[in-house]
């Protein structure tokens, strides 16, 4: 009816009202926290690049996640600071690697939160791209065995997801049969499906020191203007096993993240990657925005494009934010 018998305002009175209507709700169980493990101990360093982040041994990992883990934030994903790089990114799969020394310590010391790791080779690559090289060009085939290894070798250490970052195509096929062959029918693949060639993943580049060392992704990473070829990325995924499908990044690529939701089924995971995070923590630093109010409008919305799960460097201050707006 038109007005004035329809009022929309009625039901924004009051902060119960509004609560009592809300169509999207975020919640500590919808996060993900992205951490940096690196060699030794008693090591907490600073990453510049992403205030309010660290460089962690697994010692001081352990007391991070159990504090996170404190305030409702139950899974973390962990990326790797290798003591050395080669060309094949023998760090990454090998068995004692700092991924895998951390995962055993958190499984022992940290129960009962959700061990995720990352499934890529650039971080531990000396030319810093994703796979094995044939001249200048990632070797797609070539490299899937080596994921592969790498998946197992984290299922082994206690990883109860593992999550593949580095776009190959077959590759989610390739980490199921490999998983399931050593017995690991119980790990859970976390594909970043749709992963854009994006200019957002520059401090996390630099937090893992993953750069290239020449070129760039563009060969393996989606293009940042096509939305149809996302649906086709995660249809193969889907298709090859994936128990999760992720968007990667969240803040520009929300209507991907929709066209997926419409499509799949499946639990949805979208990333609010490093370059958001810096963005955000720079101007609220200066005064420009109101940081938490900008950052749960944010999260909301990547929820309510369709989200499942978001990965997100604020999750520990979205817990506490959260927990405050209850008490």
């Amino acid at each position: 009816m038109p007005f004035p018998q329809e009022r929309p305002r009625r039901l924004r009175r009051t902060p119960i009202l509004r609560n009592l209507v809300r169509e999207t709700s975020l919640a500590t169980s919808d996060l993900i926290w992205p951490l940096f493990v690196v060699p030794g101990s008693n090591v907490k360093t600073p990453i510049a690049s992403l205030a309010g982040q660290y460089h962690l041994s697994a010692d001081k990992l352990v007391d991070e996640v159990k504090t996170a883990r404190d305030l409702g934030v139950m899974a973390v994903i962990i990326f790797g600071l290798p003591e050395a790089k080669d060309e094949v990114g023998s760090q990454a799969y090998a068995p004692n690697g700092v991924v895998q020394q951390a995962l055993e310590k958190l499984k022992a010391e940290a129960p009962g939160v959700v061990l995720m790791t990352d499934v890529c080779l650039c971080e531990y690559t000396s030319h810093g791209h994703c796979g094995l090289l044939k001249g200048e060009e990632v070797d797609n085939d070539a490299t899937l065995d080596l994921l592969a290894r790498q998946a197992v070798s984290h299922a082994r250490a206690g990883a109860d997801v593992v999550a593949p970052s580095d776009m190959m195509d077959g590759r989610v096929a390739r980490i199921r049969e490999a998983l399931d062959e050593d017995g690991f029918s119980h790990v859970a693949i976390m594909s970043y499906a749709a992963k854009y060639a994006s200019a957002f993943y520059g401090p996390f580049r630099e937090a893992a020191q993953s750069a290239p060392a020449f070129g760039d992704r563009r060969g393996y990473q989606m293009d940042p203007a096509n939305a149809r070829e996302a649906l086709r990325e995660v249809r193969l995924d889907v298709e090859e096993g994936a128990d999760i499908v992720m968007v990667k990044p969240a803040m520009a690529y929300m209507d991907v993240i929709r066209r997926v939701r419409d499509r799949v089924d499946l639990p949805l995971a979208a990333y609010n990657v490093s370059g958001e995070y810096a963005m955000i923590k720079a101007a609220a630093e200066r005064g420009w925005i109101d940081e938490k109010a900008i950052v749960l409008e944010l999260l909301t919305g990547i929820k309510r494009a369709g989200a499942d799960l978001i990965l997100t460097y604020f999750a520990p201050a979205v817990a506490r934010w959260l927990r405050e707006a209850q008490a």
